[in-house]
């Protein structure tokens, strides 16, 4: 049996010796102590079922569990120690030494077969630097660094290179966690002029033109350390979508519940709206409303967002969806059973993006539906209109959603039901309870207040660059705040691309009036609205001084 508390492994001067965990901190019988300063490295399995150590004369390998000696190797000079992932092989370094004719060095990297003990293969590791061999989780890959190369083993066979990467001064990889299909990236320093980077293959496509899945070049580096979250995201990715302003991205991923997060273009999160039965993400023709929905095999919820204040509009189910598509007005939003996923209830439904069926068909049941889809429009035909949160009319009667009841055994269906779940849900970022206070904070709120923090420090700034003759700037009146807010910076050149700014905007906003007008507009008219998500955010940094 494993130990109810897990061990604690000392090495110092004192020798090497193991201490039960809390509650107790008492010595362990299960690894006699060895006294003196000749350990060099100990190591436990991926595991914790299998430890070995180095006394200077020997590398000894225990089991944790049964409390016994497995293997001894007479390895005095070794120093480095690892087991593969699970627990087939022993990996072992000690320093390169070479032969007394100088012709080949001494191999000093022995691979051992945990279970035999027998060595499954030498190698020469000159540098201690990554020695240690790279396996996928699975041991099917193992991988290791030789002169502008990475060799690829498959299932621990050793003596054959099933595969290799071949890239000139190749000086470190990184093999990908999880399963199939396999993920390696690697680093080649910069030289003469040429920038560092680091590119990322699928194995085992390394040799067509363009097998490279990604490259990223660094100018200044001289070092570059590559870490794989665990598994990517934690769960599957479900699915990821741009906004249509390129800025920032919808990602759904993880484990049911799905998370779903908000990234701008440096993959920092923008905005969580925690967890929900969701695999899927649609923003709007103009980017201002995101669709969160669970089709498939979900039971067709979806939550639209407001993603400009990030508040939920509505909370729509569209049951047994294979389709969904918005409508290029960015209104109104299709969904549809179509034929051969479903061959049932096939049908489509419009709603408007505030829950309300407008429109339905469903096809008589001897008929199918096999595709239905909007009419294309060219960006800027339809003009961006104000977000309602108010649920438009409709004369559709409108229907309950069928909500499937869990199955509940004979014995307890003359019993009260219990309200649990498998999973507690994660409520968005803005609907998160504050520390101290009990209401949260909405992410207009959150906006605000960091506005509000930038541009006093930006004040207190500008005061103490002022010399001490200078009368001190006369307070600003409180005004009425608008998309285009009335700020000065202290700086001329940064009031003077405020100001250029402001009057673009004021452009924008009479173009948009005269298009909601009825009025058509010209080609580069419709191009200077296109922008106005540009000139906002430019305005936005310059007023804070970023």
């Amino acid at each position: 049996m494993a130990p109810s508390t897990p061990l604690l492994t000392v090495r110092g001067s004192e020798g090497l010796y193991m201490v039960n965990g809390p509650p107790h901190f008492t010595e362990s019988t299960v690894f006699p102590r060895e006294s003196g300063k000749n350990c060099k490295a100990y190591t436990f399995s991926k595991d914790g079922t299998l430890f070995a150590w180095g006394n200077g004369e020997k590398i000894n390998v225990i089991s944790v569990t049964k409390k016994g000696l497995l293997h001894s190797f007479d390895l005095p000079k070794a120093v480095c120690l690892e087991f593969s992932p699970k627990n087939t092989v022993l990996a072992t370094w000690q320093p390169y030494t070479a032969s007394k004719d100088d012709t080949a060095g001494i191999p000093n990297l022995q691979l051992y077969d945990v279970k035999t003990g027998t060595c499954l293969k030498s190698f020469i590791q000159k540098k201690m630097q990554n020695w240690c061999p790279s396996w996928s989780e699975d041991e099917t890959l193992c991988a290791r660094n030789v002169n502008n190369e990475v060799h690829f083993f498959e299932n621990n066979n050793f003596n054959t290179i099933a595969n290799k990467l071949h890239l000139k001064k190749i000086n470190d990889f990184v093999l990908s966690p999880g399963p199939q299909p396999y993920k390696v990236a690697v680093y080649v320093p910069g030289s003469k002029g040429a920038p560092s980077f680091v590119r990322l293959y699928q194995y085992p496509n390394f040799d067509e033109p363009h097998a490279a899945l990604a490259n990223k070049s660094f100018f200044k580096a001289d070092k570059v350390t590559m870490l794989w979250n665990k598994k990517a995201k934690n769960g599957p990715i479900y699915d990821v979508v741009w906004n249509s302003s390129s800025t920032e991205f919808c990602a759904v991923y993880g484990f049911m519940p799905a998370k779903a997060t908000v990234f701008n273009l440096k993959c920092d999160p923008v905005f969580d709206f925690g967890t929900g039965p969701r695999n899927a993400a649609y923003y709007s023709p103009h980017g201002h409303i995101l669709v969160l929905a669970g089709f498939g095999n979900l039971r067709g919820q979806m939550e639209v967002w407001d993603v400009k204040k990030y508040k939920l509009i509505s909370k729509p189910v569209a049951s047994d969806s294979t389709y969904f598509a918005w409508c290029p007005d960015g209104e109104h939003i299709l969904t549809a059973t179509c034929a051969p996923r479903l061959r049932v209830n096939n049908g489509y439904k419009i709603w408007h993006y505030t829950g309300s069926v407008l429109h339905k068909y469903d096809v008589p049941s001897n008929a199918e539906l096999w595709q239905v889809s909007w009419q294309p429009f060219l960006d800027g035909i339809f003009p961006e209109k104000a977000i309602t949160y108010q649920v438009v009319p409709s004369d559709v009667p409108s229907e309950e959603p069928k909500v499937a009841t869990a199955y509940r055994p004979p014995a307890l269906r003359n019993k009260p039901v219990t309200n649990s779940k498998l999973h507690e849900e994660e409520p968005p970022q803005n609907m998160k309870p504050q520390p101290g206070n009990e209401k949260p904070l909405s992410k207009t709120a959150l906006k605000n207040q960091r506005k509000h923090e930038a541009k006093k420090a930006a004040k207190q700034e500008a005061r103490i660059d002022k010399s001490p003759d200078m009368p001190p700037a006369p307070a600003q009146q409180s005004t009425p705040r608008s998309t285009i807010s009335q700020s000065t910076s202290g700086d001329p050149e940064t009031d003077r691309k405020i100001k250029n700014l402001k009057k673009k905007l004021r452009a924008i906003e009479q173009l948009k009036e005269q298009a909601a007008a009825g009025k058509q507009l010209e080609k580069n008219q419709l191009e200077k609205i296109q922008k106005e998500k540009a000139l906002l955010q430019e305005l936005e940094d310059l007023e804070l001084g970023i």
